[in-house]
């Protein structure tokens, strides 16, 4: 056994891991009917009823895992991750269980909720003025103090069983059951780091089931290139989404294209428009991430309404929309940024049975 890593201290440091995971229930599964759509289901499964509001926690939880089993991190280990939002605020939940210390390495431009968020968890932040060289710094700070650089754009997609032990595909599966289509026609995420598409895309073909996988890429990303195209690997210099949490300037080591079956770019004021239309229908905010799942969604319901066809269609609520009040909550940001999001929220509301509703109502919520 390492010094680095006494035995008995890991072994509590899981056992405390587990035990949070037991006190915690199962992320809901909510059903939309689409009466202009019969036949055919919308499925949310709700990541944000997780301890620190995302589906970033399942990823925190099994990066920890990961490096705790292999000895990665001690109990003087300071922990590192390059993350402006909600993996960073999921990764300072852990380390602080584990009494550790924990730096997110952030771009400067970071929304203050979101850097209060992380504090809030116990975390310290670094800010670095060019967003390109948080990979770099992250690794610097893990030499300089010892300590361990989680690396979710790396880790993501090997840190979690594809396999089952209760993922997020399995958990789906299961809560789909009872359904009447309890087979999805199509299951749609996002990806930032990757990891969330490649379990998914791996569990499907493990189970053999004839599901597939969309993943909805913002506008400015180039993951959605990469698909369709290998060579293209960066975006240019200064094309960034304003979709908080997705998409990404350069392919991440965890993004494996080999398992999605489609993707489909998302323009950013289509996945405000959608996002503010499912904030209406739920009574509640959602996050930017959420509207973009939701906009791939409408395009394959309106394909499988044409054809004929029926099922049901399963899809992420990632966060809820408490840290966006300043952005996209704001209908004075988004006019500055020039974002026309009334279109599609619009279409997103006659799509989930809102015809009708004063578009004013949508700045209130």
């Amino acid at each position: 056994m390492s010094d680095l890593c006494p035995r008995g201290w890991l072994d509590e440091a899981v056992r405390r891991i587990e035990a949070d995971y037991n006190r915690s229930a199962d992320t809901h599964l909510i059903r939309l009917d689409l009466p202009r759509y019969p036949g055919i289901t919308l499925y949310l499964k709700d990541e944000s009823s997780h301890p620190t509001g995302s589906l970033k926690h399942r990823l925190a939880r099994s990066l920890f895992l990961y490096a705790l089993c292999n000895e990665w991190i001690g109990p003087e280990s300071c922990v590192i991750e390059a993350s402006s939002g909600s993996t960073a605020v999921s990764e300072a939940y852990f380390a602080r269980m584990l009494g550790l210390r924990f730096i997110a390495v952030v771009p400067a431009t970071t929304a203050a909720p979101k850097l209060d968020a992380i504090r809030f968890q116990g975390g310290e932040i670094h800010m670095v003025d060019d967003p390109r060289t948080v990979y770099d710094v992250a690794h610097r700070l893990a030499e300089e103090t010892g300590g361990h650089y989680l690396d979710q754009f790396t880790y993501a997609e090997r840190a979690t069983d594809w396999r089952g032990n209760n993922n997020i595909a399995e958990s789906i599966f299961a809560q789909m059951a009872q359904e009447e289509h309890s087979v999805p026609d199509w299951i749609v995420c996002g990806a930032g780091t990757g990891g969330t598409s490649a379990t998914i895309g791996r569990y499907l073909r493990y189970q053999r089931y004839p599901t597939r996988l969309c993943v909805a890429d913002p506008e400015h990303s180039v993951f959605h290139r990469h698909y369709y195209d290998r060579s293209a690997t960066v975006l240019p210099e200064g094309c960034a989404s304003r979709i908080e949490g997705i998409g990404r300037p350069r392919v991440e080591p965890s993004f494996i294209p080999g398992v999605i079956d489609r993707m489909i770019a998302v323009e950013d004021s289509a996945s405000i428009g959608a996002m503010r239309a499912l904030s209406d229908r739920l009574g509640r905010r959602v996050g930017g991430s959420t509207g973009t799942n939701l906009v791939a969604c409408a395009a394959l319901i309106e394909e499988m309404a044409a054809a004929g066809e029926t099922g049901s269609i399963v899809t992420l609520l990632c966060d809820g929309g408490e840290r966006y009040g300043g952005t996209y909550y704001d209908d004075a940001w988004l006019s500055g940024c020039g974002i026309d999001w009334l279109r599609s929220a619009d279409h997103i509301a006659a799509l989930l049975g809102q015809n009708g509703q004063n578009k004013q109502e949508r700045g209130i919520l």
